[in-house]
């Protein structure tokens, strides 16, 4: 089973290209090594307050999947400098 999560999230506190791309990084690197998921900014490349991310994670059971991707999305609320708004999930 593939669970697959989008979501759009707004950076309020960045001021520029350089620190948005800071707190993905930081996102990103602790998503892949605390939960072994695929992660990548999807869109809004060029606006430093806004950001799309996708997450995917491939399991066995539909149930683990989606608590994967659930943790997932509570690493992502955890983070300060960021608001998650927007938020799509799909079983593939």
């Amino acid at each position: 089973m593939i669970v697959y999560a989008e979501m759009e999230c707004m950076l309020y506190e960045g001021q520029s290209l350089k620190q948005k791309r800071s707190v993905i990084k930081r996102i990103t690197a602790k998503l892949r090594n605390d939960l072994n998921v695929a992660v990548t900014e999807l869109d809004y490349h060029d606006l430093w307050q806004r950001t799309k991310l996708g997450i995917v994670t491939i399991s066995i059971d539909g149930v683990h999947g989606e608590q994967v991707i659930q943790e997932a999305l509570r690493i992502v609320d955890g983070v300060p400098e960021l608001e998650r708004t927007i938020t799509d999930v799909e079983h593939l």
